[in-house]
């Protein structure tokens, strides 16, 4: 599992899959997750802006990535 180190919380769930790589644009990353391909904590999430905080779990292209707030 990767871990992403974020120093605000929330974070909108598609820039998230933007700066991490996971997507190459925005407009990809609001796709993938309208489209079904991404998990949150384990459920479906369709959401694009769905606020994501520390601890969370993002799974998408069967990679995990695991949501932390930078000290």
């Amino acid at each position: 599992m990767k871990q992403v180190l974020i120093n605000k919380e929330p974070v909108e769930l598609y820039k998230i899959l933007k700066f991490e790589g996971v997507r190459t644009s925005g407009a990809e990353a609001k796709k993938a997750v309208a489209d079904g391909f991404v998990k949150l904590n384990g459920e479906l999430e369709t959401q694009k802006r769905k606020k994501i905080v520390a601890g969370d779990i993002i799974e998408i292209d069967g990679e995990s990535y695991q949501i932390q707030l930078e000290d």
